[in-house]
């Protein structure tokens, strides 16, 4: 009997590698009731999917909640095992593009790209059902069988690239760090003209020195907890911030006036690197949250001078910043970097950072 109620897309009817597909649009409060998600259960050799990582939708659904008028979802590539009829709008059969692709209600829909989409756009409409009758595109691919349906998933994940860090800050004109950031990598002296937008790594003869998701990640330390300030004098903190900083290590200066080249300060010292820029902006943080005016701040900066920053000084470094003559990102890496650093400029550790500082001690026998 099911075989005789169908669900009727319109749709545009298309030929890939051989093969029929078809492009339509479902409305949002639809989606969860067709594409049902029930196979978490089963070992990874039987679906068609990865598990569900239930933790990456409460941020997916926020930001759907929180942008309904400008929120963007890319299209849902799904598979189906059905006998499918595709009436086109001409009357005729062949060469028809567009026209009403008709499913069975007992044939079966499987997600290969966009299941997480579909879970954080269940999850918004509880909040905003008003967005049910907006709509997403669906690729429909005909399928038989579970093994077409993994393949199409591996090759649709095979040359997937994530955004770099950095691109995404650049891009970002929802989150106000990110504007911050921005602002103050085009107008900071510090900055402008030596930072990587794009990629969250340089090249070893890149003329850059430092990269902005390093600096991002900079003022997200910076102004932790830090919410009594308003924007723009948040951005005249950071600009006075790293123009103090900057005094401080010649090197930065010598770039900029073409003494020494950006490939030979990366080599040599490790000032330039993202784990130092958060180590200081964890500082950075702590004469914020004290005193918001910039001349008491000079003082204690000031003993950055007297710090060798040489990737040579692996009695300091090597542990801290570096792990076998590498600088590290790790989270302890950062902590026990931001340690060494309070503790040359006289200023009491944090918790945490007393707790890595211990830990290496005692490891090291210090």
């Amino acid at each position: 009997m099911m075989a005789e109620y169908e669900y009727a897309f319109p749709a545009i009817r298309g030929v890939q590698a051989g093969r029929v597909f078809f492009v339509s649009m479902c409305p949002l409060k639809l989606l969860p009731k067709i594409f049902v998600w029930d196979d978490d259960d089963l070992p990874p050799e039987l679906r068609a999917q990865r598990t569900l990582n239930k933790g990456r939708i409460p941020e997916m659904a926020r930001y759907l909640e929180s942008n309904p008028t400008s929120y963007t979802f890319s299209a849902i590539t799904a598979s189906l095992d059905a006998t499918v009829r595709f009436v086109p709008h001409s009357g005729g059969v062949h060469g028809a593009a567009t026209g009403v692709l008709r499913i069975p209600m007992d044939g079966r829909f499987i997600i290969n790209d966009g299941q997480h989409r579909r879970a954080a756009i269940e999850q918004a409409l509880k909040a905003r059902p008003e967005l049910g009758d907006e709509t997403i595109a669906v690729v429909f691919f005909i399928d038989k069988g579970l093994e077409r349906c993994q393949q199409m998933f591996a090759d649709l994940n095979r040359h997937a690239v994530r955004a770099s860090k950095s691109i995404g800050v650049l891009y970002d004109h929802r989150d106000p760090l990110a504007a911050l950031t921005r602002e103050v990598v085009a107008t900071s002296p510090v900055f402008k003209g030596f930072v990587e937008t794009e990629a969250t790594s340089l090249s070893k003869e890149s003329r850059r020195l430092f990269t902005l998701s390093a600096i991002y990640g900079a003022h997200r330390s910076l102004f932790d907890s830090v919410t009594d300030v308003a924007p723009k004098a948040q951005t005249r903190l950071a600009l006075t911030f790293w123009g103090i900083v900057d005094d401080q290590i010649p090197e930065w200066g010598d770039v900029r006036a073409r003494r020494m080249r950006s490939p030979e300060v990366r080599a040599d010292f490790i000032h330039t690197h993202g784990i130092v820029l958060a180590a200081l902006g964890r500082i950075g943080n702590s004469l914020l949250l004290a005193d918001q005016n910039p001349d008491t701040w000079r003082k204690t900066l000031g003993k950055l001078h007297d710090l060798d920053w040489a990737r040579s000084n692996t009695g300091l470094w090597e542990g801290r910043a570096m792990i076998g003559g590498r600088v590290s990102k790790a989270l302890n890496n950062v902590l026990l970097t931001t340690a060494a650093i309070r503790i040359h400029l006289g200023l009491p550790l944090p918790i945490e950072e007393q707790r890595a500082e211990d830990a290496l001690r005692k490891e090291h026998r210090l």
